[in-house]
């Protein structure tokens, strides 16, 4: 049996859903022109890291909104968690130039914070990766850097928004079939696109 999580699929078939399937392009376009801005700046492999990782989620979310099968839900969820905890470790390097083995304990407090926030909050693991965007511009900030801080501002709530279109998918069904799910692929893209770009800006910048 197809897992049915979306308003737009009606059935098991392979295009139930072709919306929220070739939404996920906007994922591939994203990486594309993420990985040519990170080359241009000259952002170390951690920030190409993430752009590999951009991609994944774009083929794992594709896989799943065809196959639509447990397995494929697994490719869908991994790529996006790791990418999480990958620029939770590219974000202490970047941004507050901590070393390594200081950068590296930013997973571990990431997946505490998370399960914090869904054992006090509920919220699945996208509200962590929300408010964590906020924590961010927090630290900046306090750091002085007003630029990069209203940068994670702006991410932020146009990730709220993104998560926003994804909470109400199934609520919308009876007035609006195709559902807002398609809509999460779109905000998201741009949303991951900009956590690259400006994480490739912070290295051009201080280098």
């Amino acid at each position: 049996m197809p897992v049915d999580g979306y308003c737009e699929r009606t059935g098991p078939e392979f295009w139930s859903e072709p919306v929220n399937a070739w939404t996920n392009v906007a994922f591939l376009i994203a990486a594309f022109f993420a990985y040519r801005h990170v080359r241009r700046t000259g952002a170390p492999w951690c920030v190409t890291a993430l752009v590999v990782l951009l991609a994944v989620i774009g083929l794992g979310s594709f896989t799943f909104h065809t196959v639509a099968t447990r397995w494929a839900a697994t490719l869908d969820v991994a790529p996006i968690l790791a990418f999480m905890i990958t620029y939770v470790v590219v974000f202490p390097k970047t941004f507050l130039e901590l070393r390594w083995r200081w950068a590296w304990l930013g997973a571990p407090l990431f997946i505490a914070f998370g399960v914090l926030v869904n054992l006090v909050i509920g919220g699945g693991s996208y509200l962590p990766a929300l408010l964590g965007m906020v924590v961010f511009g927090v630290l900046l900030l306090v750091r002085g850097d007003l630029h990069y801080a209203l940068w994670f501002a702006g991410i932020a709530a146009l990730f709220g928004v993104s998560l926003t279109l994804r909470t109400v998918d199934t609520a919308v069904c009876a007035g609006f079939p195709l559902g807002t799910h398609f809509a999460w692929h779109l905000c998201n893209a741009l949303v991951l696109y900009l956590l690259i770009r400006v994480a490739a800006n912070r290295v051009a910048r201080r280098s």
